[in-house]
């Protein structure tokens, strides 16, 4: 069958990205040809498609971490045609070809039910990112921070990782501080649940100190560097961090203090290889009692012929929210 995707090819020292038509025959192997009808744009979609080798290797390539679709053919008892089915992190969109084309084909081990109560087009608003998300709240719940604690500091808040976070820690009766440095999106992010909105520029220490006045109960940090540094000297004793990215820096200029003057906990986290014993109770949740009756304001829609100027604003952080990629249009 001839299907179209975003094809990224290298031509000299550029990357380039155009729709194309390309055959199913010549996607990779795998259990499970889906037909995706939504995929998502993440940050990790934007560094593929523009030639990051640290994400994908070669090229040509068609990326798209996430993607929900109908099951075509299947060679497993798991998955019969016909099905509504999820895939997002594993090597989808990484090395292997991913939901920015019209087909993917898979190994049924990377595949997601959809929970009762989500619709395809709502999985994808979650995706990637509304998964690390609720991953990030997960884990600030294990470590035993409680809503009647404090306040809960997220980064990069209005990012899609960060404005889903917001949402789903509104949702689980947290009080939500939301650093950004859109001063233009206050409301977004009050509607979102967020109940104080700050400047990233307050949450930035200039002077690297070791310790600073104690301000979080916990910490969902999407974006790294000093911010995230910073983050961990404010919060609380026996408070948690989670840590998921890294737009603003790979480094982390910190010292031990934090960790053994107040027992902070760093956490890391890591939605792509999580496994299904955790990944399928998450995604019970989203559908349940973390889902927001706020995605339709977090999404806008794009077809994929319109995604390449999202991918450039995404990657300019200019970005608000999630974008939904629907392969039907």
């Amino acid at each position: 069958m001839t299907y179209k995707a975003l094809l990224v090819r290298q031509e000299n020292d550029a990357f380039v990205r155009n729709v194309e038509p390309l055959k199913t025959d010549n996607l990779p192997e795998g259990d499970v040809l889906i037909r995706v009808q939504y995929s998502s744009l993440n940050y990790k979609d934007a560094l593929s498609a523009t030639g990051n080798r640290g994400v994908t290797k070669n090229y040509p390539h068609t990326p798209g971490i996430d993607a929900a679709g109908i099951v075509e053919e299947s060679s497993t008892e798991a998955y019969q045609p016909g099905d509504e089915v999820i895939v997002t992190s594993y090597d989808l969109g990484m090395n292997t070809s991913g939901g920015f084309g019209q087909y993917i084909r898979v190994p049924s081990d990377w595949i997601v039910p959809p929970p009762d109560g989500l619709s395809l087009k709502e999985s994808m608003t979650f995706g990637t990112a509304g998964f690390t998300a609720a991953l990030s709240v997960h884990k600030l719940e294990q470590a035993g921070v409680q809503p009647d604690q404090g306040e809960i500091l997220v980064t990069g808040a209005t990012g899609g990782v960060g404005s889903l976070a917001v949402a789903i820690l509104a949702k689980a009766g947290y009080p939500v501080a939301a650093a950004t440095g859109k001063s233009s999106q206050k409301e977004f992010l009050q509607r979102l649940g967020a109940t104080n909105i700050i400047s990233r520029d307050e949450i930035q220490d200039a002077e690297n100190r070791p310790l600073l006045k104690s301000r979080w109960a916990g910490v969902v940090d999407t974006v790294g560097g000093n911010i995230l540094s910073t983050a961990i000297k404010s919060t609380h004793y026996g408070g948690a961090v989670t840590c998921c990215g890294l737009v603003a820096g790979p480094e982390l200029p910190t010292t031990v203090f934090p960790f053994i003057l107040r027992g902070i906990s760093l956490l890391g986290v890591d939605s792509a290889n999580c496994p299904m014993s955790v990944r399928l109770p998450i995604w019970q949740k989203l559908a349940g009692p973390w889902k927001t009756e706020h995605l339709d304001h977090l999404t806008s829609e794009c077809s994929l012929e319109n995604l390449s100027p999202e991918i450039d604003r995404i990657l300019a952080g200019q970005q608000t929210g999630r974008t939904v990629v629907n392969l039907n249009l």
